[in-house]
């Protein structure tokens, strides 16, 4: 049997191995001096025991423990939630380790990408107007520009119209199909709606941001929601803003205004924020707001994408929907990616702080400075005791989709999620939600939950975010483009509508991570030049939501 095609040890310390594919009971492999036979089957994606291990003994993958066994185990059985739980190493303050084998980016050398010059030296990967509410109040408000602007603006996605769908069931519906016959039916599909021809050429679009707080809940939520609209005011791909403020809400324009100078001193954007209570009417507050965002559309439509080094590209790395074969393919595919584009100069951000527990050392030991990793090492361990206090620590975060592909433990999942962030040193720990562009490896604390980690990090400078997932999730951002990498080619065959790059071709062995990096660096290229819109952007998959500076996973 050719081991290679069918399991995997990822690091010489584990003593567990990875089924690369379904592993029938009495599958007999080799593995060095070891002859296994496999006790009960093995799914693609799960894990099997190297060696009999007894009741309590430690499970190590990635070089790290990831949990202790409930019961003892005999070689080749399946390692699942009910005999194994999360187990994690402690942590201290260590020596700096700061060497790493900077990979070869001679291919990359001298290349640019087109984007737009902001005056505070930062590049855009587009050109965007906001439209945000600084509380809920004004969610309809935003939602009425919308409808008055996005398609008479030519913004409107093309999409597919559902509705001539709906008007067949109504039709077997009156003519009394049964339900099995309604369900059993063949429905046409009908054909998308094309846009309107863009009014403004160089306007990438006008985003309309709604969001639920702003007011009623703590003033520590309040401004930090101030500061989260701040870093997309200030964003590089976002030229100018308009914001409807209710006025009497905890998330004050003046606080807006003082989150935005922290960030930028030298702020300059058109910025129009409209009051409603002083404003009065409703007609009033529009017909202004419509005014005043028509104009400055008018301005930023002058700017244009110019040549800019790689070193302006700031990558936000995201998983969501993880499986498996996420810490074997995509993500140290992204980690590959990672040590180019800080090889070359540019900023990474890595983010979902709970889905680094466990490898906390190996991180703080990175970082450039030991007030930096003491930094990191007190954010994680304050992140983690508030989720203790409301019972639920990190051990909760994996999701039943993780667990039933095969990440069992929020160890097993985080020492595969932290492949994403490379091997280069840690330049940065930043808290939400502030800016982490800092040239190199930027560790931002936020939550794993996909679209409030990806928020954040678009916040905090990404202009471009990379974002893998194993069992497919549609997230996407207003003014950050988002490339989705599916850790498996099955993945990638299914849902091809969200999907941009295929990264399973590690696993079966047609590339090595290298290659595939490159070729995902190509793409960030064209993507950041405008040459390419990845399915997210397409799709008009414009997620957004604020953290609450409580437990979310």
């Amino acid at each position: 049997m050719d081991n290679k095609q069918f399991f995997l040890q990822i690091h010489p310390h584990d003593n567990v191995l990875v089924a690369l594919q379904d592993l029938p009971p009495g599958t007999e492999i080799t593995f060095g001096d070891k002859q296994l036979r496999i006790i009960s089957g093995v799914k693609a994606k799960h894990k099997f025991t190297m060696e009999a291990l007894a009741a309590g003994a430690d499970v190590r993958m990635y070089g790290v423990l990831v949990g202790k066994t409930n019961e003892a185990l005999q070689q080749g059985e399946t390692i699942t939630t009910q005999n194994i739980h999360h187990a994690a190493a402690t942590f201290t303050l260590g020596e700096r380790k700061l060497a790493w084998r900077k990979p070869d980016v001679s291919a990359f050398d001298g290349q640019t990408f087109m984007g737009y010059h902001r005056s505070n030296g930062t590049v855009g990967t587009a050109n965007y107007w906001l439209v945000i509410p600084l509380v809920f109040c004004e969610n309809r408000n935003v939602l009425v520009m919308k409808r008055a602007l996005e398609d008479r603006l030519g913004y409107g996605k093309r999409s597919r119209d559902y509705g001539p769908e709906v008007d067949q069931l109504i039709q077997l519906y009156r003519s009394g199909a049964t339900v099995e016959g309604i369900l059993n039916a063949d429905i046409a599909a009908s054909d998308a709606k094309g846009a309107r021809q863009r009014l403004f050429e160089h306007v990438d679009g006008v985003k309309f941001l709604n969001h639920e707080m702003g007011c009623g809940g703590t003033r520590i939520d309040s401004d930090a929601l101030c500061g989260l609209l701040a870093g997309y005011i200030t964003h590089p791909n976002v030229a100018g803003a308009t914001i409807l403020s209710l006025g009497c809400q905890h998330a004050q324009a003046s606080i807006l205004r003082e989150e935005i100078a922290k960030r930028d001193p030298q702020f300059d954007k058109p910025l129009h924020i409209f009051e409603q209570q002083l404003l009065g009417t409703e007609s009033n507050l529009i017909q202004q707001a419509l005014k005043h965002t028509f104009t400055g559309l008018i301005q930023i439509n002058q700017l244009r994408r110019e040549p800019a080094p790689l070193s302006k590209l700031c990558i936000g790395l995201e998983c969501g929907g993880s499986d498996g074969f996420s810490g074997i393919s995509a993500n140290p595919a992204l980690g590959y990616v990672s040590d180019m584009v800080v090889a070359l100069g540019g900023s990474v951000i890595l983010s979902e702080f709970p889905e680094l527990c466990g490898v906390e050392q190996e991180l703080s030991d990175r970082c450039v400075d030991e007030p930096t990793a003491l930094y990191f090492m007190e954010l994680m361990k304050t992140y983690n005791a508030k989720a203790e206090a409301d019972g639920s620590g990190f051990y909760a975060n994996p999701s039943p989709g993780n667990i039933r592909d095969g990440l069992i433990t929020d160890a097993i999942k985080s020492a595969g999620a932290a492949k994403k962030g490379g091997t280069s040193p840690i330049t940065a720990v930043v808290d939400y939600p502030g800016i982490a562009n800092k040239p190199g490896l930027n560790l931002l604390c936020t939550p794993g939950n996909d679209v409030e980690s990806t928020t954040a990090e678009v916040a905090a400078g990404a202009n471009v975010v990379l974002f893998t997932t194993g069992l497919g999730t549609p997230t996407g951002n207003p003014i950050a483009p988002v490339v989705k990498l599916a850790t498996n080619t099955k993945l990638y065959e299914r849902m091809p509508d969200i999907i941009d790059i295929n990264c399973g071709t590690v696993i079966e062995g047609e590339e090595t991570i290298g290659q595939v990096a490159h070729r995902i660096l190509r793409y960030v290229i064209d993507v950041a030049s405008g040459l390419e819109q990845p399915k997210a952007v397409q799709l008009g998959q414009d997620d957004f939501i604020p953290w609450r500076r409580g437990v979310s996973l």
